[in-house]
């Protein structure tokens, strides 16, 4: 009877140890800064939004900001950040029962109809209290009509009205009624602060819990209180009698692996020992370990390696130092280059293994990557053994290996564009000078074809393609042009020209084609050639080549194709001499 009693009567710690004042929150130093100057100046805001993660604190912080603006005490009659003792109204707050607090959840009511109860009642005077304070939690679920109905409160709302927002998605929120809120961040409790604030609960609970396990719960919670505290409940029960519950304990709790296994593990994969590294994740799932949390602690380890390769002696580490010198011996066997290498594969495969259908699977296949990296040589060697070719200067990035000094790889290419019937292209007999102006006006001079093109307006476009694609110039001088068309040309192309031509350079002009001469290409013949010829260039370059004998299979993405574009030559010879 007694233990079910007690059953009864048990309050979850998230709830037993709520802060009751701003002086018991945790972590959150610079609200409450804020808070007390806003106060103590007279500077209180018509409206808060709190914004946070889950669990962090925002619902206590809109009860407590309740209690310090309806704040009255037999000592003092004002709103205070002062809260204790306790003023006449705070218990009533607490509970969520006093007349002038009205609480409401937007994410089970979204409506238009809600909000408008609530500004219905805006317009009344406070029953007891100094200010109606209305507290709308998840706002961000609230519809767009509601949102619509509730700005003009907020932009003008009565003097003994306070709304208190709290959100954990702000993005969400409209911008309208977010600049009318003085906005507050709840931040992430950090790991120490959370442990120490456990540890505190325990000695309070007479709990007795390692103090490696607390702190494996801070980091589980991720900066969340709330979540913190659900599992330290969670951890106390696994006592048995008087005997310490242990990280291993914990661990087991929250099914993390040791993080000496996943330092060993990470060591396997990168080293190549793919064996090694199935057997020993294999080991870790048999004995309770989540593939999910498996792959979070080595993106953790790989971080951590990142910072010790970086740094140095001077990284600080927070564990135990025979793993810190283990951490500097797996760095000092990596390059940089091969350390971001596998953070990249490591975070891939974080969002494979939760959306999976099997996690572990999902989580060997990474591990398998990690090891066939670890057989291929660094990057920066990759590109070292690329740089051998001496006549080589354009850059080139190799799929799945950054080559920083691959900028001075490169190679010459030229090529001559062959015409469709495989002959080289005749040259065009034109005069060079610079493009005309893009506006054609009565005294527009045009000295070559590619002066006419660029002068054709651009409400013009359908000519200026189709000349693009069917003229193949012959001969072009001011005032006349001869050219050939290629198949599938309008009938009426040759008749559009002259009457742009004529009216646009405001003189007669000789347009004639000849159906016996075959042209030069056409505008966009030449650029698909020069895009063949640029293609043909990249797949025979010297760093393509040397790249696929070094690493099969592997896909090539030139990094600078200008370089290469540049080098590529069209030549045009005449219609009679061969190039």
């Amino acid at each position: 009877m007694n233990e079910k009693t007690t059953s009864q009567n048990y309050q979850v710690l998230a709830r037993k140890y709520r802060p009751l004042n701003f002086e018991d929150m945790i972590g959150q130093e610079p609200l409450v800064k804020t808070l007390t100057n806003a106060f103590k100046s007279g500077r209180v805001a018509h409206a808060f939004m709190l914004t946070g993660v889950r669990g962090i604190g925002k619902t206590t912080t809109a009860r407590l900001l309740a209690r310090a603006l309806n704040y009255e005490s037999d000592d003092h009659d004002g709103p205070s950040v002062q809260l204790d003792p306790p003023g006449i109204h705070c218990d009533a707050i607490n509970r969520s029962s006093h007349l002038d607090v009205m609480e409401m959840d937007a994410a089970s009511r979204t409506g238009v109809g809600d909000i408008r109860e609530i500004l219905d009642s805006v317009r009344y005077g406070p029953v007891e209290a100094r200010y109606k304070v209305y507290i709308i939690d998840e706002v961000h679920m609230l519809s767009a009509q509601a949102f619509n109905a509730l700005l003009k409160t907020l932009e003008e709302p009565p003097g003994h009205a306070k709304f208190i927002f709290a959100t954990t998605e702000i993005r969400k929120i409209p911008i309208t009624v977010l600049s009318r809120c003085q906005r507050f961040d709840l931040r992430r409790v950090e790991a120490d602060e959370l442990a120490k604030h456990l540890a505190h609960i325990c000695a309070q609970e007479k709990a007795n819990i390692a103090e490696d396990g607390l702190m494996l719960i801070a980091r589980a919670a991720e900066g969340s209180v709330r979540d913190g505290l659900s599992l330290l409940d969670q951890a106390i029960v696994q006592a048995e009698g008087d005997i310490e519950v242990s990280a291993e304990d914990i661990r087991n709790m929250l099914g993390l692996a040791d993080r000496t296994r996943v330092l060993g593990l990470l060591a396997s994969a990168v080293n190549g020992d793919a064996k090694g590294a199935l057997t020993e994740v294999r080991s870790q799932y048999t004995d309770g370990a989540d593939p999910a949390v498996i792959v979070r602690d080595l993106l953790d380890i790989c971080h951590e390696i990142s910072r010790a390769k970086a740094l140095g002696a001077e990284a600080e580490f927070d564990m135990a130092p025979d793993q810190v010198t283990r951490l500097h011996d797996l760095a000092g066997g990596l390059t940089m280059g091969q350390i971001t290498r596998a953070w990249q594969m490591l975070l891939a495969a974080h969002a494979d293994v939760r959306t999976a259908p099997d996690p572990l699977a999902a989580c060997e296949m990474a591990l398998l990557r990690l090891a066939v990296a670890g057989d291929l040589p660094p990057p920066e060697l990759a590109a070292q053994l690329l740089a051998g070719l001496k006549d080589v200067k354009t850059p080139a990035k190799i799929s799945g290996a950054e080559t920083p000094g691959a900028e001075t790889l490169g190679a010459e290419v030229s090529s001559v564009v062959p015409t469709a019937h495989g002959n080289a292209a005749p040259q065009l007999e034109t005069k060079s000078a610079p493009h005309a102006s893009p506006d054609p006006s009565p005294k527009l001079a045009l000295e070559s074809f590619e002066d006419l093109v660029a002068a054709i307006p651009k409400n013009k476009t359908g000519l200026r393609y189709d000349i693009e694609k069917y003229i193949r110039p012959i001969r072009f001088e001011p005032g006349t042009f001869v050219f050939s068309l290629a198949p599938n040309a309008k009938p009426d192309l040759e008749y559009q020209l002259r009457a742009w031509v004529t009216d646009a350079t405001a003189r007669p002009w000789h347009i004639e084609v000849d159906t016996k001469t075959q042209g030069a290409p056409s505008l966009l013949e030449r650029r698909r050639a020069a895009q063949a010829a640029q293609k043909d260039a990249e797949e025979n370059h010297p760093v393509a080549k040397a790249a696929r004998a070094l690493f099969p299979g592997v896909e090539i993405e030139f990094r600078d194709r200008a370089t290469i574009s540049n080098v590529v030559t069209a030549k045009f010879a005449k219609p009679e001499t061969e190039t």
